[in-house]
């Protein structure tokens, strides 16, 4: 494949460990690379744009490897992916990276992912875009997951990239030689039981930390072909998930099945 030209973002900040092992395995293959990622987490932030505060970013280029230019942003991961095409970058880029996430990005938790959001970012402007989860937080092993993102991105490329679609790629906590196969899958339903934990302050007053235990409905009904595992029983079972994802969020059932405006 031609060298190409990457963007490669995040949610876990410009310090994370995984997008310094994303940009390393994509420099290795003879490609171009720049970051422009959050300076610090803002992990849960969704497609959040910062509108009442100016966003700034400086040069970060001495924290990866030779040859990435990378810049360290004040805003969301969506403000980093925006401001790279529309004022730092030379050249948009050939392909869009968002991560690799410390911890899963599965089911409906996509919703809130500042990982998948950056990747989408890409998409809504045209661009192929991937987003890559690690699917455990304390898993700091990432270059089974950096090869294996280049991997599909370089394989979805040739084969030819899905119109005005985002790849979601989940990879198990396990050594390179244990990881299970790759699979098409649909996305999970993701609830959370009690999920604000009560507190008091030293001046007596009541705080809330968001917390919760996360409870998969596996038997749900969800879109996709229904040979197609779910995303988070595939990871589950030690396998990679890479779940097809378009900002179009328009119902798709059907519409005769809705109530009549008028009586």
């Amino acid at each position: 494949m031609e060298p190409l030209r990457i963007l490669i973002s995040n949610d876990d900040g410009v310090f994370a460990e995984g997008i310094r092992s994303l940009a390393a395995e994509a420099v290795a293959r003879g490609h171009q690379v720049s970051v422009v990622c959050p300076d610090q987490e803002r992990s849960a932030t969704g497609h959040g744009l910062t509108l009442q505060t100016p966003i700034r970013a400086e040069r970060a280029d001495q924290l990866f490897v030779e040859g990435v230019r990378a810049w360290a942003c004040s805003g969301t991961p969506s403000d980093c992916v925006k401001l790279a095409l529309f004022s730092l970058l030379d050249h948009w880029p050939d392909l869009v990276l968002s991560g690799i996430n410390h911890g899963p990005n599965l089911g409906t938790d996509v919703l809130y992912s500042g990982t998948v959001s950056a990747a989408m970012e890409g998409t809504i402007e045209g661009l192929p875009a991937l987003a890559v989860s690690s699917a455990d937080y304390r898993w700091r092993q990432f270059a089974a997951a950096a090869e294996l993102a280049l991997d599909v991105a370089e394989r979805m490329l040739a084969a030819g990239w899905p119109p005005s679609t985002l790849l979601n790629l989940n990879v198990p906590p396990l050594p390179a030689e244990q990881i299970g196969p790759l699979r098409w899958c649909r996305t999970a339903v993701r609830r959370y039981t009690d999920q604000f934990e009560q507190r008091v302050d030293p001046r007596g007053r009541s705080y809330y930390w968001l917390a919760g235990e996360v409870a998969n409905d596996l038997e749900a009904q969800v879109a996709g072909p229904a040979h197609w595992p779910v995303d988070v029983a595939q990871v589950q079972e030690g396998g990679v998930s890479l779940s097809p994802l378009q900002p179009e969020i328009f119902w798709r059932g059907d519409w005769a099945s809705l109530p009549p405006l008028q009586p």
